[in-house]
């Protein structure tokens, strides 16, 4: 049976490409994904409450440049991919149009269980799988804040 897309015949697009469509997209491995339509309002209620909680209970170190932001942000991950998390903490100042540094905490709200993965030697591991009854302490090697479940929904 062929499958139903010849991955090998799409288009391969870089960075440079990415930043001269129009819309809303993110690139991954070189293949593009339209981004769909202005979120649910739940979904945008939730994303505003996890960025509330999260820079309500930021504590870095000093010269520390952790902030918290929300999407539409992007994060340049290789020359080929670029994504907009949801919500995202990046430890980097920057005058370019996104953040290169892998963010300690990245967000990406679908549903009421919400899994906490942390950056492990440049991979996220998953830490726990938490209810909206829960309060969740990230601690990172420059920063630390938490984020009660409670909440968010």
């Amino acid at each position: 049976m062929s499958p139903a897309i010849a991955y090998d015949n799409l288009p391969y697009y870089t960075y440079d490409d990415y930043v001269t469509w129009e819309g809303n997209w993110e690139l991954i491995n070189g293949t593009p994904y339209a981004m769909a339509p202005a979120p649910y309002p739940k979904h945008q209620k939730i994303v505003a409450r996890i960025w509330r909680e999260l820079d309500s209970h930021l504590e870095c170190d000093n010269n520390t440049n952790c902030e918290v932001y929300v999407s539409p942000v992007d994060w340049k991950v290789s020359a080929d991919t670029v994504v907009q998390p949801d919500v995202a903490l990046f430890c980097e100042e920057t005058q370019k149009q996104y953040f290169s540094k892998t963010p300690p905490i990245v967000v990406e709200p679908e549903s009421e269980i919400s899994d906490v993965f942390k950056l492990v030697n440049g991979k996220y591991e998953l830490q726990k799988k938490l209810t909206k009854e829960e309060v969740y302490e990230f601690t990172l090697e420059e920063c630390r804040t938490k984020v009660d479940f409670s909440k968010l929904f």
